[in-house]
């Protein structure tokens, strides 16, 4: 595996000449010149390769017919549960329970978000995540969890607790973690490493509890009327919002350490180590509600210290997703394709934003444009090398790289030309 070699030297004047900005070391910038490799970049010789259309119009088809599978699939699980709903609970029992479970959504959905800045995944998938845990997880989960409740009650009415504490937390975690397995191994360009795991994981966990919030809050209201509500609301969207996507998360980081190392035994014991860890905090969890107040009281101080440790892995995992980054960004400064303080300036999000900003005040929108776009393309590229370091490198991965390459230069060539004094 070869590092892609510069653009050819050249002596054009570099386009930054005149610059006055606090940014400018990060370009190259010197008094007495500029850096050879960032100038390599503006020859004017240089002709960046073209994507070429692809020939046969066979990809695109498959992606309108899987995706209009997909969509149908979803949209019949969504009639399912509306009639379920509406048929069990009434129209006015459903509706406030979609309104009030949509509260916890908008809690959860932004910390998965932030910890998703560096190289944000394509919105459609974070959307698939959500509905994927929302129905696509939901409805099995629900049949299994109904037909084993059915079994332990005509077994042994005494033994209620067996299938929220030992059932529940299987059935569930199964269907949603597939998601991750197949993002894993179909979608494995937008799988990265430890981030994208929490992050679908996290978003797809918002789905499910966000379906089953509807579930309760509508039965709560139904059996008790608005004290029921309010205190269903409290405790699952006010209290434990974080219960399911934590849950999930604990598979979104097997998947990831398994999407980040070269180990084969590794890339198996880790999704299942992952998926252990969820259902056993599930199980906890579920156990703590059904063992009374104390119980429940002792639970949730546990639960809360184990959220406290899993948002401080949030942090730390989007400042190591930084720090990859910049580790694989760093070769391009040797071959010429990047400056030294460019690679500094994407490895942290504060400089990113300090980058954005100059931008904005230098070039106006379309450099803030030029800028956010040279800022995710170099995200795109050092993620593509991590992949090809801890997996297969194929003509495909390669490609994609020069396409990244040529990208990149383009967008710098943009807010370089909108900047110039």
């Amino acid at each position: 595996m070869s590092w892609p070699q510069p653009p050819p030297q050249g002596g054009s004047p570099h386009p930054h000449e005149g610059w006055d900005s606090p940014l400018r070391e990060a370009y190259g910038y010197r008094p007495g010149g500029y850096d050879p490799p960032v100038q390599q970049l503006y020859d004017p010789r240089y002709v960046p390769a073209q994507a070429q259309p692809n020939p046969t119009p066979r990809p695109q088809v498959r992606r309108w017919v899987v995706g209009g599978l997909v969509t149908t699939a979803f949209a019949v699980i969504a009639l399912i549960f509306a009639a379920y709903f509406s048929l069990s609970f009434g129209v006015m029992a459903t509706l406030l329970g979609l309104v009030f479970a949509i509260i916890p959504v908008g809690i959860v959905i932004p910390i998965f978000l932030w910890l998703d800045r560096f190289e944000a995944e394509p919105w459609s998938y974070l959307l698939l995540a959500f509905l994927w845990g929302a129905l696509a997880a939901t409805l099995p989960s629900l049949i299994f969890n109904t037909a084993a409740s059915v079994v332990v009650a005509s077994a042994d009415p005494d033994a209620a607790a067996i299938t929220p504490v030992l059932v529940a937390p299987v059935v569930e975690e199964t269907f949603k973690g597939l998601f991750l397995l197949v993002m894993f191994f179909f979608r494995r360009k937008h799988f990265n490493g430890l981030a994208d795991g929490i992050t679908y994981a996290g978003i797809c966990g918002a789905g499910f509890a966000f379906t089953e919030n509807i579930l309760y809050l509508a039965q709560a209201f139904t059996d008790m009327g608005r004290e029921g509500l309010a205190a269903t609301f409290v405790l699952r969207g006010l209290m434990s919002p974080f219960c399911h996507p934590m849950f999930t998360a604990m598979i979104g980081i097997g998947v990831g350490v398994a999407a980040s190392t070269r180990s084969a035994a590794v890339k198996v014991v880790a999704p299942f180590a992952g998926w252990c860890a969820a259902v056993l905090l599930h199980g906890l969890w579920n156990l703590s509600a059904v063992s009374g107040p104390v119980g429940f009281l002792i639970g949730y101080a546990i639960g809360f210290l184990v959220l406290v440790t899993f948002v401080v892995f949030i942090v730390w995992t989007r400042s190591r997703e930084g720090r990859i980054i910049g580790h694989f960004l760093q070769p391009y400064v040797t071959t010429g394709w990047l400056a030294p303080g460019e690679v500094t300036m994407l490895a942290s999000m504060r400089q990113r934003r300090e980058a954005r900003s100059w931008a904005k005040l230098n070039g106006g929108a379309a450099s803030l444009g030029s800028m956010r776009a040279f800022q995710d393309t170099a995200s795109e590229l050092a993620l593509l090398r991590a992949r090809m370091h801890n997996h297969r490198v194929d003509a495909e991965a390669i490609a994609r790289e020069r396409v990244l390459l040529d990208s990149m230069t383009a967008r710098r060539r943009e807010f370089a030309g909108m900047s110039i004094r």
